[in-house]
């Protein structure tokens, strides 16, 4: 039987079926209902909320977050300042451009926000999975060693760890782009984990995804990256890609394109992982419903011989010299 656009989970330990791997490779994403239990979800889910409600906000420098990719979010620059560029080893709180008014306080010159903090954030990153205990044990488990195991990695390692809080009203949209041009080894090899914590469908900010759109004959080679900007310069930017394009085993085919009738907006529910392939294009509107969309995402890059994660990348391993997290260090697979 073919596999379905949504499949179910089994037992967590085996990793994924036949039948999951060939949805996956041919579409580019999977859906898993179920995978994380209602307790998980519970607690994922009172940790943030501890977060949002707990962090400084005197001392924050008000870090909005952008996409860096259209001419306003180059020109804001917070997407380059050193509170974002710093973050791969911390917990720190990005906020919603839209959260702020646009005249600052009167009265001290600051950007004022329009909403309390806990309602103005639209992610916080980005190693939660080595910082928070209810994230570490999600995150670096034998069930999600077991799915890398199946996807063929040698040294899987799990970085950029973070919750997506798409606010309500204002929770910014992600336009499409694949996953790989912002955490680029060469060849290409991410794979992203995005864990539903509430229910996430459409007109609500849920991903849309192109299926198939991974593969060389619909346009799925990398050609730009997301890096650091030269030290004179600052900040990031985007720049052609002249690495391999596909990852290895794939053929660079003649290049293609996707078509709308490839979209697909997933439905998925509060519990449900989505594994999502480092090439295939994907996004997410703007959250204009009255309910947020909480998510958990992290990403496996290959960290065997043969793969090198590139040095001027936007996110750089942490500097005690540990590199990215291993997935299988400590887990039975």
């Amino acid at each position: 039987m073919a596999p379905s656009a949504v499949e179910t989970a089994t037992s967590p330990a085996p990793g994924l079926t036949p039948d999951q791997l060939t949805f996956f490779h041919e579409n580019g994403y999977l859906v898993i209902p179920d995978y994380l239990s209602p307790s998980e979800l519970s607690t994922l889910l009172s940790t943030t909320h501890d977060l949002l409600e707990n962090f400084p906000l005197d001392s924050h420098p008000l870090t909005r977050f952008t996409t860096g990719d259209d001419v306003e979010d180059r020109a804001a620059k917070h997407v380059g300042d050193d509170y974002f560029l710093s973050s791969g080893d911390k917990v720190r709180f990005f906020f919603e451009p839209d959260a702020f008014s646009p005249s600052p306080d009167p009265e001290t010159g600051k950007a004022k926000l329009l909403k309390p903090k806990h309602l103005a954030i639209n992610k916080i990153g980005h190693s939660l999975h080595t910082l928070s205990e209810p994230f570490r044990q999600v995150t670096l488990s034998d069930r999600n060693a077991a799915i890398a195991k199946s996807l063929g990695f040698h040294d899987p390692r799990c970085l950029q760890s973070m919750v997506i809080c798409k606010q309500p009203g204002i929770g910014g949209a992600v336009p499409p782009h694949r996953d790989s041009e912002f955490l680029y080894t060469n060849p290409p090899s991410a794979v992203g984990w995005w864990i539903a914590m509430q229910d996430a469908g459409p007109g609500n900010a849920t991903l849309g995804m192109w299926k198939g759109s991974h593969k060389g004959r619909k346009g799925g080679q990398i050609r730009r990256r997301f890096v650091r900007a030269a030290p004179e310069v600052g900040g990031t930017e985007f720049i052609d890609n002249d690495g391999p394009g596909l990852p290895r085993g794939m053929e660079e085919e003649e290049t293609g394109k996707e078509t709308d009738e490839d979209f697909e907006i997933l439905d998925v529910k509060a519990g449900t992982l989505v594994l999502i392939h480092g090439n295939v294009l994907h996004k997410s509107e703007k959250n204009t419903s009255a309910k947020s969309r909480y998510a958990y995402t992290f990403h496996v890059i290959e960290g065997g011989e043969g793969w090198e994660y590139d040095k001027r990348n936007w996110l750089q391993p942490p500097e005690n010299g540990e590199g990215f997290s291993r997935l299988y260090q400590g887990v039975n697979v």
